[in-house]
């Protein structure tokens, strides 16, 4: 089991549920914008949200950004170590950095001890396009063990002033190389693990991509923190995330949806039906599963063993809760009555 760290009040790692996370694409310093990004965040089922942080007037905008929100906030700092202490200063609750890249031993101290007085955690985060020259040179590329011999040289800088509240990533754009990686070092260290595919790609790619890279190892019981990187609205990344962690059995509650592929034994407009339904329970938030089916062959074995379901028939389709079945309706009316018995039952 990993260690344990706190960021704004959530755990991570020592088997605490794992959380989701995503990343604003605002500037950090228009704040109307980001804190509004970050409320729709939110209300998505956002965990922790991460914040860019270029220049002196991004870090400044950190206590602003803090007032509005009550979501834990992660800023993200390359190789200049004042930002880090800036967003101390303004309330942020974890920093992303690699100590490596912010310059001499006594500015890591500097960073190191500011968040040790605050409280204040540190990601290391590497990626296959941050390797350091030597090692890449020595590895023959960005490797797995490149990777994480790269993210252990960072942490041991931090070690090495007495700072252990750590947490790490290794990312690669490449899966196999991703999973490699956070095998890896899952066997040579206990610090909790940020689990990400780097630069997945748009949100069709980035997201099978993202299932298969971070679900392999959730379901290996690696990784205590998660986000899906997706070329889309980051708003997009968190219910991507939460699937994963639903379908790696990670996390439970909510509604499970379940609709069967069509073939030629379907004889209404399934794809049409699922997609509404499934729209439909966007705004339930209860612990059932819902199944829509298309014909007579597994339609009802399945609606039965769901909450709530429907079996396609000729034009027309059956409702079934808890097993039974409650009616028969035509096609159109199918999807509107599902729901109104799902409500009535809340």
């Amino acid at each position: 089991m990993t260690r344990k760290i706190n960021v704004g009040g959530i755990e991570i790692g020592g088997g605490a549920p794992v959380t989701v996370q995503s990343m604003c694409n605002t500037r950090t310093d228009d704040v109307d914008s980001t804190v509004s990004q970050i409320k729709v965040m939110a209300a998505a089922g956002c965990d922790i949200v991460r914040l860019a942080v270029p220049d002196m007037a991004a870090a400044e905008a950190i206590s602003q950004i803090k007032k509005q929100v009550k979501t834990p906030l992660v800023a993200d700092i390359h190789f200049d170590y004042r930002l880090a202490l800036k967003a101390l200063e303004g309330g942020i609750d974890k920093i992303r950095i690699n100590p490596g890249n912010i310059g001499s031993a006594e500015k890591v101290r500097e960073v190191a001890r500011a968040c040790e007085e605050r409280r204040v955690p540190i990601r290391i985060g590497v990626n296959s396009g941050s390797v350091e020259k030597d090692i890449l040179a020595k590895f023959g590329g960005p490797t797995p063990e490149a990777l994480v011999e790269s993210a252990l040289g960072h942490a041991r800088l931090l070690e090495d002033v007495g700072f252990s509240d750590i947490c790490i990533s290794v990312k690669s754009s490449d899966v196999t190389t991703t999973v490699a990686a956070y095998r890896l070092i899952s066997q040579k260290c206990d610090y909790p693990l940020h689990l990400g595919v780097t630069e997945a790609g748009t949100e069709y790619l980035g997201c099978i991509n993202s299932a298969v890279g971070i679900g392999t190892l959730l379901m290996e019981g690696i990784g205590d923190t998660i986000r899906v990187s997706l070329t889309a609205d980051p708003v997009r990344e968190v219910p991507a995330g939460i699937a994963i962690l639903k379908a790696a059995g990670r996390r439970k509650g909510g509604v499970k949806f379940v609709s069967c592929p069509t073939c030629g034994r379907t004889q209404i407009d399934l794809i049409s039906l699922a997609h509404s339904v499934e729209q439909r329970l966007s705004g339930v938030d209860r612990d059932i599963t819902v199944a829509v089916m298309g014909c007579v062959v597994n339609g009802p074995g399945e609606a039965r063993e769901a909450d709530y379901g429907i079996a396609g028939g000729i034009g027309e389709g059956l409702i079934f809760k808890k097993g039974q079945i409650i009616e028969k309706l035509p096609f159109e009316n199918l999807a509107d009555r599902l729901l109104e018995i799902i409500n009535e039952d809340d």
